[in-house]
Formats: structure tokens, C-alpha cells, sequence
């Protein structure tokens, strides 16, 4: 998990270099997915099994939540400050919580009721939308939307992720699925805003794919081999991570709001993570 948190935030670091660069957000989509399809592929000939797995339906499901989720994410990495757009994916555990209650029947636990209100707490600190500071948020918040639908899709997306390792579905194959949906609908969503990338941009390109096989890797391996809570527990250190690289690659520097709402954020997300071990 530590891999895989170092693997997302030099990703999202990279995303946010192209997107500097004026390269549309479903062309970085398009590049990561051809990437990290590839590589995919490669893995799982190499296990000589077959890259279609057992579920299909469940790994097309997981498939478009991901890239759904994906494309909301690298939206918001490329509207938003590197550490407050990572911040906000880490609201998926309140979201989580939710859907297994509605799909899976689980009961909400209080560590789990106690992780939503510090993230909602969290989540107001940091926008401050006018309504209840005044003056205006400052965070634009269409972008903090489209951030909040992408926790939400990678909300549902580990909730399928942990259905099918439970059901013994090879993680290669489930990472497999995820750029295999992604490519052709990034392709048709980009349609005709193809922009020509330079040779540096292209080489960015390459390493958003390389570093999120990193990534997902690191996750699908964890999740398979470590209950949710407690893997899930070490992905945190991502913040730190996108903190250190949004100060030295983009001089952005985290405002004290931003510092005590993702304290909150983070700090609920643990007791969750805590909680479903406690649970174990």
C-alpha cells in the first residue's frame, strides 16, 4: 500500500503536468489507459491465464465505475491544488460505507458513523462555501463536485474490487478490465480536442501509465491479500506524498484551513480504518 500511494501521487503529479501543458483531461485518460493496457496484458500471459476472467459482468462493472472515476479525478488534479484534490478523493470511505449498506446489507458501524462526520466537517473547512463563511469558497466548486463524484466512483469501484477477490478473481485480470474500458470510452469523449503532445508531454504520458501500474498493483495486491481496513489504512500517506510534490514541482503551499479540514478527513478515515480491523 505504501508502493501503490507513492505510485498515485507521482501519477496525479504527472497529470498535473500535462494539464499545465494544455493537454485535455481524456487524452491523459487515453495515453494512461493504452499504458497501462499493455503492461496488463503482459502480466497476465505471462500467468497463463486467460485475460477475460470469470465474472465478466462484475468486471465490466468495475471497468466503468473506475474510468468514470478516473476521469473525474484527473479533472479535478488539473482544476485544483495538488494536496486539496487528493484530499478529496480520501472521502470515499463515507461513500463506501453508504453503498454497503444499500448493495451488501452491512451495518454502518460507529467508527464508520464517526468517519462521515469528521469527513463532511473536513469537507466544509476546507471549501468554506459562501452560504456559511461569506465572502467566496476558496475552491471553485464545480470542481470540488467533480472531485466528490470521483470519490464516489472509486467508492463503488473497491467495493467490487473487494467482491471479486473474494470470489478468487485474479487481481491482473481485474487490473486488466480497468484500462480496457477506459481506452475506447476516453477515445470517444476526447472525440476531435486531440492536441499534438510535445516530446516532453509524451514522455509525461508514458509515466502517468507507469506509475499508475504501480498503483493499482500495489492496491488490487493489498486488497487480495489484507482486509480492506487494514490496507486501506497505509494508502493514507498519499496526502503526504502529493503535499511534498504540489510544494516542489507547482510552489503550492497548503492553506491552515486546508491543513485542519484534511486533518479531520484524515483523521476519520483512520478511525473507519481502525474500526473494520477492531472488527476482524
Amino acid at each position: 500500500m505504501l508502493l501503490s500511494a507513492l505510485g498515485f501521487a507521482l501519477m496525479t503529479a504527472s497529470v498535473k503536468l500535462l494539464s499545465n501543458q494544455a493537454i485535455p483531461v481524456m487524452e491523459i485518460v487515453t495515453a494512461r489507459a493504452l499504458v497501462s493496457l499493455l503492461l496488463s496484458y503482459i502480466v497476465v500471459k505471462r500467468k497463463g491465464i486467460s485475460i477475460w476472467g470469470n465474472n465478466k459482468p462484475l468486471l465490466i462493472a468495475r471497468g466503468i465505475a473506475g474510468t468514470l472515476a478516473l476521469m473525474c479525478v484527473y479533472y479535478a488534479v488539473s482544476a485544483l491544488p495538488l494536496a486539496e484534490a487528493t484530499l478529496l478523493q480520501y472521502l470515499h470511505p463515507a461513500f463506501t460505507a453508504f453503498l454497503a449498506l444499500l448493495f451488501l446489507k452491512e451495518s454502518i458501524q460507529k467508527s464508520t458513523l464517526t468517519c462521515i462526520f469528521f469527513s463532511l466537517a473536513g469537507l466544509v473547512l476546507m471549501v468554506r462555501p459562501e452560504f456559511l463563511f461569506g465572502g467566496s469558497s476558496p475552491l471553485p466548486l464545480f470542481s470540488v463536485g467533480v472531485a466528490l463524484a470521483g470519490a464516489f466512483g472509486s467508492a463503488v469501484a473497491y467495493v467490487i474490487v473487494r467482491q471479486l477477490s473474494s470470489q478468487k478473481e485474479d487481481s491482473s485480470v481485474i487490473i486488466f478490465y480497468f484500462p480496457l474500458i477506459a481506452l475506447p470510452l476516453s477515445l470517444i469523449i476526447l472525440g476531435n480536442d486531440f492536441v499534438m503532445p510535445t516530446m516532453e508531454s509524451l514522455f509525461i504520458m508514458i509515466l502517468v501509465g507507469i506509475f499508475t501500474q504501480i498503483g493499482q498493483i500495489g492496491l488490487t495486491q493489498a486488497m487480495a491479500t489484507e482486509s480492506a481496513g487494514k490496507a486501506t489504512a497505509y494508502s493514507y500517506i498519499q496526502v503526504l506524498f502529493s503535499v511534498i510534490l504540489g510544494w516542489m514541482i507547482f510552489a503550492e503551499v497548503p492553506t491552515h484551513w486546508t491543513w485542519i479540514g484534511g486533518s479531520l478527513i484524515m483523521i476519520g478515515a483512520l478511525i473507519n480504518a481502525y474500526g473494520s480491523m477492531k472488527k476482524k
